[in-house]
């Protein structure tokens, strides 16, 4: 049964009931008959709401009961629509009404008293037909709730988990188990439990969802020999779901005192158990706790003192914060090797597959599965424990994890566990999570909005809608339900078994479209998400959900790897319309340029998303969408204006309209909108300054909000928008024009402006950008703005001086961006006699001040500036910046100083210091009037464009020589790096750029430490023209494992007995000079993976003594004309997978081509010397691809090719035009083929049978010299296309003339065709062949271009279905509106 047929259906049943009361009953309050009907419900609903319970008992193992919840959880939704349809109508009337009254023309208020009349008249005929269908549908269910047997009964809790009680784990481990995994949080709590303490009871809590072994390892704390020397006792409780304070103290002290005497009395058991820890050390385990009582816990801890350390394992982050934990162990996923390990023991009694090597690779594909959960791996190898057939291995592995036996594998009510203890509110949002694919990762607000629309968040207060769901969602986090992210901290995920979870109790209610993969759709399905598996989504991909026509849920979810989506327009003109009871529809990131009219279709909607899509208007009856809670214009930059009456949607509570930057201006009528809570920017246009006014009735607005377009307004304008009562803005913008040249922008006025636009006291972040006023508002620097932790100065170009904000306490970012007119920055800034200015500022930077001289730190003076909590100091583009840095940065860690051009920067001690850049400016000195120390912290050094460097060697060494990353470019003096003091050696990364007269890289003998020459890991080096060798200290760097030689033009070998043992990627680009790589006394590495060469236009030997590296894996060469041969033969044991010359002059590929076992694939293109390689290569299992083009003299394919059948792309394109049809034909499993100036080939493929390549996905066929051909496929021979194709490409038939439709009738997944220059092609095939298409390209073919391009055209009605259509690289189909 899914979640909407157990504790939510009764959630839901209560809505409905308030609903009745609250809209229904009210709107039909005139209607006797139909009042009479909505009151029957009330009481049937009430009677099939009283036996719920027992259902969802008998539901188990009763299909009855479970198909009679199925039928109850749709007559439920159905119920929900009409009643929202009821609610539709009369908010529309009641509009309609208020709108009438405000007519002026009597006249007028006749013609809407008539059309509001005629309406009603409509739909209460609709209505009464329908509720009399759902009267007779609640009454069958309530005849069959009597035949059935359900009655009334109280709830039992936990009785739905099954008959059989879930045995509680003990302190006891499996000693026939070796544990794995977890040591590092072992050691850390053994060494928290150890340490001493006399503050009180000390507790460590390990939180993580089901299964993640957060009790193993409690056990393996517990049971470690270590503890029992630090503890006189230790106790554990498994505490579970029943948190009884008294059966948990007398486990306690049974453990302490097996003769202790049974009683009932919490008092004196607690009195006896600190008399019995008094002066004693104790670790008691308190094992998966669910209560959240913070007065159950501390009514539970009173008796322990500071002896006492306690372990507590729980699901729920609320649990870890209530026992006030010490530190909380959030469990994440184990590794594969560790979870491999697991599963194999309990599978194959053994650590490792070394003893069931045919067990191995199925028993990682299941592993995997199991997505780092442990219990999962022991659980299902625990099922195969027995099984011996590869083939039931295979089925368990296909298996839904549901599918499995809940009696041999405890994974599944493990995880239901957590489920069934969630409140029902709570399960209707988790199981309508089961939409989202498995590692979908997901925003907060995102999912928030959603379950809005979907009428999840329930509450009086109809303006508490945010601050309940982020109550939702974090009640679901710390359940572990969701998971942050791994990649963005910002984002969540559901761990795979979650997602599994979620799936089982939604049901068919809930389902989700992946590529082909359709999961659960149905008619009962309501909510839905398709998963963009394309950039062009074809009508077909949409065909399932004309069956769905009770959706609410049309959501698409993008991958990240497509950039604009194309949609068919049958999609939006014809499936839309038809999904009448959508609450939400997400079109986003679709290139649609206008929208259909159809939204009078859609009043159910509450959630609206076209962000990033090309609309350039929003059709008016958007605004008939009295419901509409959520509309998303994020990104739409195409998009001029909102519509005019969109005060007429009285719901709206969230409009995004950033990055819509064509808006100039709001139409009127947002005071209307009294519910909006987030309004991501007000535009106020030329002329519209009283507008501003609209935002004083907007009480609820909340987060971050931009004021744009304040050019435009007055003191009187700004008084009206009452900002200051806005109380929980977080973050403001405000936002003038960026012409402030303009004569109509008033100094005075725009501080007027300013002054009135007072922001609320909680106030976050704050950003001013193109104010036009000469001083700023005393209010900015005002200590009432207690909370400002974030303030950005734009292009304020006519202010000479910076408020005094140094006075706000918590102020962490300060940004100083384009202020022309600052010259000097001093005392006005932290403020006049501010004690302790900034004292919490954390990053300060200033941008773009051209004017700016002078910054008085006041050094020697007992107020000096000494920003002490300083992490980040950026000064850039400062070209008149004189005088010195700060020099009292204790907390400095990170220091950027761009092209400041006047300005000596001395390197002071900043013993915090780990990033520094340098760039463009003056002078680099350090501040020798005190001794040199070491910056140990260092990690980045980047310095370039340096006028002077002034350092003594000794105290560079000192300063830079351990950073990790070491960058230093465009010094045109650099002769030696040795003579600055700085070395290769020391660092991990070292980057050296634009040095013209660099020479040597030598290290001193005395820098060669070991400790020093082993971080040496990745070296590269670029436009260094007079470095005509690398130095010899190469040899002795053994951590060397990556350079990268760029435009040394001097350079004419790569090494010369001095090649880093340990090299594993070596790339030289443009080093013209370059005449081979190694001489011939040594190797070039033994090491050596990737070997990368570009346009080395002098090279002519790669290997001189014509032995090819055997670990090369990938070799890449690239306008080496001179270049003919690599070497002579390729070694047995290479292990060379890649081989890609391109422009180059090889003449042959070495000898032993048969030997290269591992080798994949070989690219040739533009080597006009190639005639062919050796025959009888190319038997490698692993070879995928042969790709050989523009090689004029390459005359021969190898005829052994057919027998290569592990290879999946071969392309043949512009060699020499008689190269033949290898005599074999082509390898039966290739997934891509490419034939262009190849007309033997294509004639034989012909007569071969492209059909017979039953893989084949994707097409190119060049017809170059094929005048005879004038269909494709060609008509009479017979030649059909293979099913499997996905992609065609047709270029240059200079005499075809139509396209074959019966060669493509079975291209069921045929998604791009192309035809390029073919000038005599007329017609395309028939439109029924071409319904999976989502790209159609025609170029150069201009008898088609005319029946295309078209609604007159003849081929127009095959191609207006497809979402993309280009011709001559001109979109057709989207077409641009004017």
């Amino acid at each position: 049964m899914s979640v909407f047929g157990e504790a939510a259906v009764s959630a839901f049943l209560e809505l409905l009931s308030a609903k009745l009361l609250d809209s229904a009953l009210s709107f039909v309050a005139d209607y006797q008959q139909v009042r009479e009907q909505l009151m029957l419900w009330q009481s049937l609903l009430a009677d099939i709401k009283a036996v719920l319970n027992h259902a969802e008992e008998e539901q188990i193992h009763d299909e009855g009961v479970k198909n009679w919840l199925d039928d109850l959880q749709d007559l439920a939704y159905d119920v929900d629509d009409i009643l929202d349809e009821a609610a539709y109508q009369k908010l529309r009337l009641k509009l309609q009404k208020t709108q009438a009254q405000a007519s002026s023309s009597q006249g007028g208020k006749l013609i809407i008293a008539l059309e509001s009349g005629f309406r009603f008249c409509q739909f209460s005929f609709m209505f009464n037909s329908k509720i009399q269908a759902i009267t007779d549908r609640l009454n069958s269910l309530k005849t069959r709730r009597s035949s059935l047997g359900l009655s009334e009964i109280m709830s039992q809790g936990a009785t739905s988990m099954g008959n059989q009680p879930r045995l509680q784990p003990t302190s006891l481990m499996d000693g026939a188990v070796e544990y794995v995994g977890r040591a590092n949080e072992k050691q850390e709590m053994l060494e928290l439990l150890k340490s001493n303490n006399s503050d009180g009871v000390r507790v460590l809590s390990i939180v993580g969802m089901g299964g993640m072994g957060k009790t193993t390892l409690a056990q393996l704390v517990y049971n470690d020999p270590s503890i029992k020397e630090s503890f006189d006792h230790k106790s554990w409780v498994c505490v579970s779901t029943d948190f009884d304070a008294v059966n948990i103290t007398k486990t306690i002290l049974r453990s302490l005192d097996a003769d202790s005497h049974d009683e009932n009395d919490l008092n004196s058991l607690q009195v006896k158990l600190k008399y019995k820890l008094s002066l004693k050390r104790m670790l008691l385990v308190l094992d998966d706790i669910w209560n959240e009582s913070y007065s159950d816990w501390t009514i539970l801890r009173t008796p322990f003192g500071a002896g006492t350390k306690i372990i507590v394992t729980t699901r729920l982050q609320t649990v870890s914060s209530n026992v006030d934990s010490v530190k909380a162990f959030y469990l994440d996923k184990l590794s594969h090797h560790d979870c491999l390990s697991i599963f194999a023991q309990h599978a194959l009694k053994a650590r490792n597959f070394d003893g069931h090597p045919q067990f191995k690779e199925i028993g990682e594909n299941i592993v995997r599965r199991c997505n780092g959960l442990p219990l999962a791996a022991k659980a299902i190898g625990s099922l195969l424990r027995t099984v011996t057939d590869h083939s039931e291995w295979e089925k368990v592995y296909r298996s839904e994890i549901w599918d499995l036996p809940e009696d041999r594998c405890d994974l599944i009510p493990a995880l239901r566990l957590s489920y069934h203890y969630l409140p029902p509110h709570l399960k209707r949002c988790f199981a309508y999570c089961s939409i989202f694919p498995k590692d979908y990762e997901f925003e907060e607000e995102e999912i928030i909005l959603l379950w809005r629309a979907e009428g999840f968040l329930q509450s009086k207060d109809k303006n508490q809608g945010k601050g309940l769901g982020n109550q939702y969602f974090q009640g679901l986090v710390s359940r572990s339900f969701f998971q942050r992210s791994s990649e963005d901290k910002s984002r969540f995920v559901m761990h795979d078994l979650m997602n599994d979870l979620a799936q089982s109790v939604a049901g068919e209610i809930c389902c989700r479209l992946e590529g082909e993969k359709q999961q659960k759709f149905s008619h009962r399905s309501r909510h839905s998400a398709y998963v963009i598996d394309d950039w062009c989504q074809s009508e077909k991909k949409f065909k399932a959900f004309y069956q769905m026509t009770s959706l609410r849920t049309f959501l698409h979810l993008k991958d990240p790897r497509y950039g604009e989506l194309y949609i068919s327009n049958i999609v939006l003109d014809d499936l839309l319309p038809k999904l009448s009871y959508l609450r939400v529809l997400s079109l986003g990131g679709y290139k649609i340029y206008d929208l259909p009219d159809f939204f009078e279709k859609l009043k159910h909607l509450r959630y609206l998303n076209f962000s990033r899509t090309r609309i350039k208007r929003l059709p008016d009856s958007l605004c008939s969408l009295y419901f509409l809670e959520t509309l998303i214009l994020r990104g739409c930059s195409y998009l001029k204006n909102l519509p005019s009456k969109i005060g007429n949607l009285l719901n709206l509570h969230f409009l995004d309209i950033r990055g819509a930057d064509l808006i100039e201006r709001m139409p009127s009528g947002f005071d209307q909108l009294t519910q909006l809570q987030t309004l991501s920017n007000f535009v106020i246009g030329k002329g519209d300054g009283r507008l501003i006014s609209e935002l004083k009735n907007l009480s609820y607005l909340r987060g971050n909000f931009c004021l744009s377009g304040l050019e435009n307004i007055n003191g009187q304008d700004a008084r009206e928008a009452k900002l200051n009562e806005k109380l929980e803005i977080d973050g403001l913008e405000l936002q003038w024009g960026p012409d402030l040249e303009n004569n109509t922008r008033k100094t005075e006025v725009e501080e007027r402006v300013l002054d009135f636009l007072h922001p609320p006291k909680m106030l976050e972040q704050l950003i001013i950008e193109n104010y036009g006023g000469v001083k700023f508002s005393s209010w900015i620097a005002d200590s009432s703005l207690k909370n400002l932790s974030s303030l950005k100065l734009r292009n304020c170009k006519n202010c000479k001086s910076l408020p005094s904000v140094g006075r706000l306490p918590l102020l962490k970012d300060l940004s100083i961006f384009g202020f022309d007119q600052v010259q000097k920055i001093g005392v006005e800034l932290f403020g006049e006699n501010q004690l302790n200015p900034f004292a919490s500022l954390e990053i300060l930077s200033f941008e773009r001040l051209p004017n700016w001289k002078e910054w008085d730190t006041c050094e020697g003076d007992e107020k000096v500036l000494k920003l002490p909590s300083l992490r980040e100091l950026s000064i850039k583009n400062c070209p008149q910046l004189l005088g010195r840095l700060p020099t009292h940065l204790a907390s400095l860690q990170k220091l950027e100083i761009h092209w400041c051009k006047s300005l000596v920067v001395s390197i002071s001690s900043f013993p915090s210091l780990s990033e520094l850049s340098i760039q463009g400016c003056a002078e680099l000195v350090d501040d020798c009037s005190s001794p040199a120390k070491e910056l140990s912290s260092l990690q980045t050094l980047s310095l370039s464009n340096i006028s002077k460097f002034n350092i003594p060697a000794d105290r560079t060494m000192l300063r830079f020589g351990n950073s990790e990353h070491f960058k230093i470019g465009v010094w045109q003096e650099l002769a030696s790096l040795s003579r600055h003091g700085f070395s290769l050696v020391g660092h991990r990364f070292i980057t050296v750029w634009g040095c013209p007269q660099l020479q040597s890289l030598e290290a001193e003998k005395a820098e060669l430490q070991p400790d020093k020459i082993s971080r040496v890991e990745s070296l590269r080096i670029d436009c260094c023209d007079r470095l005509n060798r690398l130095p010899q200290v190469l040899h002795e760097l053994t951590f060397l494992t990556v350079m990268v030689i760029c435009q040394c033009r001097s350079l004419v070998s790569f090494a010369e007995n001095n090649v880093p043992p340990n090299l594993k990627k070596l790339r030289i680009v443009q080093c013209e000079n370059l005449e081979y790589l190694v001489d011939e006394k040594e190797d070039i590495c033994n090491q050596l993976q990737l070997l990368e060469i570009n346009r080395c236009s002098k090279l002519s030997c790669l290997f001189s003594n014509t032995k090819f590296p055997i670990t090369l894996k990938y070799l890449t060469i690239w306008g080496c004309p001179m270049l003919e041969y690599m070497a002579e033969e390729f070694e047995e044991s290479a292990c060379l997978e890649s081989i890609n010359i391109i422009d180059s002059g090889i003449k042959s590929l070495p000898r032993g081509l048969d030997k290269l076992i591992h080798l994949q694939e070989i690219f040739l293109r533009s080597c006009s010397n190639l005639v062919s390689f050796e025959e009888c290569g190319l038997l490698s299992t692993s070879f995928r691809a042969f790709v050989v083009e523009s090689c004029g003299n390459f005359g021969a394919l190898p005829k052994c090719m057919a027998s290569i059948t592990s290879l999946r792309r071969l392309s043949v394109r512009n060699c020499s035009a008689d190269i033949s049809f290898p005599s074999e034909g082509f390898p039966a499993n290739l997934t891509s083929l490419a034939i262009s100036n190849a007309p033997k080939i294509y004639r034989s493929l012909v007569e071969w049978g492209l059909n017979r390549l039953t893989s084949l996905q994707e097409l190119t066929i060049g017809g170059e010299r094929c005048s005879n051909v004038v269909s494709f496929p060609e008509k009479g021979i017979g030649m059909m296309l293979p099913p499997s194709l996905t992609h065609i490409r047709l270029l240059r038939f200079e005499n075809l003339e139509f396209m074959f439709s019966e060669g493509f009738q079975d291209l069921a997944s045929l998604k791009v065709l192309e035809i390029f220059q073919c000038p005599k092609l007329t017609s395309l095939p028939a439109e029924k062949e071409l319904l999976s298409l989502g790209y159609l390209n025609i170029n150069s073919c201009p008898l088609l271009q005319k029946e295309c391009s078209n609604d007159k055209g003849q081929e127009w009605s095959k191609i207006s279905h497809i979402p993309f259509v280009t011709i001559d690289d001109k979109a057709v189909i989207p077409r641009e509106s004017d």
